[in-house]
This record gives structure tokens, sequence and C-alpha cells, in this order.
């Protein structure tokens, strides 16, 4: 949802995995961008957190090395194009950034992150989609076939994203949830979720099989491809814990295939 308040500030408001931000700028053009980049995710449900965001000339570097510490109860994340400052219990936050839509997409999934942890999930590195009620996860190295598994899939699975997914515990189960952070796609994936039935790491070879994966293997590979940036030891346990109870409720697989949309015949 998109708004202007009374002192001027441009607010829109960002739902991604249940959790609603709402980001204010005086930058209609950084709205505008805003708005745009996150229309398929936007909110009208009270914020948890807030974010005032102000462009500033000196954050321009392309620096990728990302730093994320905790000083007295508030996060400090910095890269060389961003410095953002966020206090979770006070639920409020400050970004200064280069008028690019990279640094706000960092910021937005370094917070995830960090809230995610403290709720048992994370963001994996991995295609997602939904079929027959139910989610697919397709996670591996760079060239391992993401995206192609993503262009594959079939009229009647939906997309939650070729590059991002959304974690969360929700019971005794996990689900995932649509993110707008596009990969080689190029496009947001659908603002839905769905309980996970199953985690698959790609290798692409000259037929499509199946095998399974043993418990030690799929945590030691699931930790190579969550994402997180915080160098904080209560949380780095509590993600070691969220992936050891994800391998325990959901099953994961190696799935070898060759690039041709029947492989969705094993999937689901």
């Amino acid at each position: 949802m998109e708004a202007t308040n009374q002192s001027g500030r441009h607010e829109v408001a960002i739902e991604i995995g249940k959790l609603p931000i709402l980001v204010r700028t005086v930058d209609p053009t950084f709205r505008e961008m805003l708005h745009r980049r996150y229309s398929g995710f936007s909110s009208s449900a009270p914020p948890r957190y807030e974010f005032e965001v102000d462009i500033a000339k000196e954050y321009e570097t392309n620096d990728d090395d990302v730093e994320v510490s905790l000083q007295n109860g508030s996060w400090k994340i910095r890269r060389g194009d961003f410095l953002a400052q966020w206090d979770p219990a006070e639920g409020k936050g400050t970004v200064k950034q280069s008028a690019n839509p990279y640094s706000i997409d960092c910021v937005l999934r370094i917070v995830h992150s960090l809230t995610l942890a403290e709720e048992g999930g994370f963001l994996l590195h991995s295609a997602s989609a939904i079929r027959n009620g139910k989610a697919f996860l397709f996670s591996g190295v760079s060239g391992a076939g993401k995206t192609t598994i993503s262009r594959l899939a079939p009229v009647d699975a939906t997309l939650l994203t070729d590059e991002i997914s959304y974690i969360r515990r929700e019971g005794d189960g996990f689900v995932a949830c649509g993110t707008p952070f596009a990969g080689e796609m190029g496009r947001p994936g659908e603002n839905r979720s769905a309980p996970l039935a199953a985690l698959f790491f790609l290798a692409k070879g000259r037929e499509n099989r199946v095998e399974p994966i043993a418990p030690g293997d799929a945590v030691r590979l699931l930790m190579r491809n969550i994402l997180f940036f915080a160098n904080d030891a209560e949380l780095v346990k509590q993600v070691f814990r969220a992936a050891f109870e994800f391998v325990e409720r959901v099953p994961v697989k190696r799935l070898t295939f060759f690039p041709d949309k029947r492989v969705w015949e094993m999937i689901g």
C-alpha cells in the first residue's frame, strides 16, 4: 500500500512472508521505484518495522562486502552503497543509500534473515514453486539449474522465486513464501505460500532421476545455501537448529535432470 503522510514523506508498505515493513522516503522517484518493484507485495497490515530511507550521494561505491553487527540491541548493516541501523525492539530503522533498488533489496533481505533466525526459519538460495497445493524447493550451486527448472515448470505451477526462497516455521512443519527478489528470470515471485513437500538439490545430467540424501549430508548442503550475514553466535546456533529441524521434517533429495519439461513428472 502506498501513501503520503502529513510530513510529506511517501510511504510504501511491503509484506513478505507475512512480515509487513513500512518504508518512508521524501524522494518521489525512489517511492515510484519501490511501488513498481514491490507492487505484488504491498500491504495494508500494521507494520512490524518502519524504515526511514534517505538518498545520499556519498553511498555510491560498488563494494559488495556486507557487514552486519549488533551494538547495544541495535543492528548496524553496512555495504559500500548503503548504511542501515535498525532497532528490532523499537521496530524502527534508518537507511542511507544510493538511489538504486539493490540497496533496499539487500537491507530487506538481511532484516528478514535476522527475523527468521529468531523464529526458526531462514532464507535459502533456491528457486521454489507451488504445485497441487504443495511447495517445492530447488537449490544448488550457481549453474546447477535453478532458473532452468523454473522455466520448465508446467502452467499449473506457481513460481515463488527463482533466486531466494523464504522458509518460515509454521506449527510442526515449514512453509515456503513467495519473494520479490528476482534472479536471472528478472521477475518477482507470486505473493503466495504453501506447506513444504520437498527440497531438491539440483544437478544436470543425461537423464532424470531422484535419489535420497542422508540427513547429515542434507544438513551440510542446506547450510551452504542458507543466506545469513550476521556474525552473531546465538543466532548462528538458531540457524543450525532450524536446519536440523528442517531436515527432520522435510524430505531432502538429489534431483539429476535433463532440461526437459518431463522432469516435473518426478517432482509433484
